[in-house]
């Protein structure tokens, strides 16, 4: 690494001690990754390799970046997302735990994407992403890099289903694992961190009553299937739109109204998407949503609401409290984006919860173990997270949780595997 290249550009360095009482909050809710640190200390298994990861720079993130130094690697982290910064957070990491950290909550466009090329610069062998912005700039500009990269990750949904399609493409160049595919990350992140933290980031940014309200939630995925059932326990009439009749019908049977989202828009007091998909809210919905309407986004990227409609159809757009901007109308209404469009529950909160990130960075610190130890084994796709590996973050969850389970009994594993026995 070239003595002039950056080390960090945070907003104040000084913020580091508070930043630092932060990251050791979380750890307290980090009992799995903390044990994998203490073997990463004493085995580097990551001894001489360089991480550049691209992710939410939370207390949570931070903890992951420290396993990874304490496994021998070089870190660099940048933002995955201008509003979900933690600042202080960001100085602790570049000030006192050595890690080349890129990122200011609420950057524009611009710096966003200066400091994804800056982790770039730093010649990684492994990726780190939520949401594939680092590994597309990787493989669009920074083509140079690509030989010497050995291998990435991906944390969510909507990076996954980008990463596919360069796989499908032909474009990928080197191996990544999808780390939103194992269940100990999907079942408990999506589904309860992204449940709990989306209405946290509604609550604080609005100071609204959930109880009463008709509660939209747009895509019945984990994440979907989450917020409603946190919406439904707070007291809302949770109405699901679909495009996945499985999924529809399963919101259904779970006891939620399912419409499409032309018939909810003339009802919701609150709408939230989760889907991944672009104008999920679209410019003749908010032609029908009546006055006062909340809007919301917990998917990865801004596209979920189209704002350049919404802001078309605007006669005025001010803000009325932080992260709260009132579109008015042409007949009066007014219609209040959370926010900016982005991830609400990292824009206006603090996330997920430090448990359920527990699960995810742990697969996260032992998928680069994997990958470092066989990546010349493995293709130029998108791999699931091995059942191996998902099985011992359960295992360590548990223990951390003080929860026992049972074992099989030699006789039921012999008639597990076999096919002679029957009724």
């Amino acid at each position: 690494m070239g003595a002039s290249i950056k080390q960090y550009d945070v907003k104040n360095i000084g913020l580091a001690k508070a930043g630092q009482d932060l990251i050791d909050w979380a750890s307290r809710e980090m009992p799995v990754l903390l044990l994998i640190r203490e073997r990463f200390a004493r085995e580097k298994p990551l001894q001489g390799l360089k991480v550049s990861a691209c992710l939410h720079v939370t207390s949570e993130t931070a903890n992951l970046m420290i396993t990874l130094r304490a496994g021998g690697a070089e870190v660099t982290l940048c933002g995955s997302n201008p509003l979900s910064t933690n600042d202080a957070v960001a100085a602790a990491l570049a000030e006192t735990h050595g890690v080349n950290t890129f990122a200011i909550k609420g950057e524009d466009n611009d710096t966003y994407y200066s400091h994804i090329e800056a982790a770039l610069e730093f010649r990684p062998n492994f990726t780190m992403d939520d949401g594939a912005d680092l590994v597309t700039m990787l493989h669009r500009d920074k083509k140079q890099f690509v030989g010497e990269v050995m291998g990435g990750t991906e944390e969510t949904t909507t990076g996954v289903v980008r990463l596919k399609a360069m796989a499908a493409q032909g474009v990928l160049t080197y191996p990544i694992i999808a780390i939103n595919e194992a269940d100990t990350k999907h079942l408990f992140d999506n589904r309860y961190g992204t449940g709990q933290s989306t209405l946290d980031g509604i609550i604080r940014a609005t100071n609204v009553l959930i109880a009463g309200k008709t509660f939209v939630v747009a895509g019945y995925g984990w994440c979907g299937r989450g917020l409603a059932s946190r919406a439904k326990g707070h007291g809302a009439e949770v109405v699901v739109t679909e495009v996945d009749p499985v999924k529809a019908l399963e919101a259904k049977m779970d006891g939620f109204e399912v419409m499409p989202m032309s018939k909810a828009a003339q009802l919701g007091d609150i709408f939230v998407t989760v889907t991944g998909d672009v104008n999920v809210l679209d410019r003749e919905h908010f032609e029908a949503m009546k006055d006062g309407v909340l809007l919301a986004n917990s998917g990865h990227f801004n596209s979920e609401i189209n704002l350049k409609a919404l802001d078309e159809l605007a006669g005025s757009v001010r803000e009325v409290r932080p992260m709260v901007q009132e579109y008015k109308m042409a007949d009066g209404r007014r219609l209040h984006v959370l926010g900016e469009g982005r991830l609400i529950n990292l824009a206006a909160a603090e996330g997920h919860p430090a448990a359920v990130m527990d699960m995810s960075f742990a697969n996260q610190a032992l998928s680069v173990e994997y990958m470092a130890k066989n990546q010349k084994d493995l293709e130029r796709r998108v791999y699931d997270v091995p059942a191996e590996i998902d099985a011992e973050v359960a295992r360590l969850k548990l223990r951390a949780m003080g929860v026992q389970i049972d074992t099989l009994t030699p006789e039921q594993v012999k008639y597990l595997n076999s096919w002679e026995e029957g009724t």
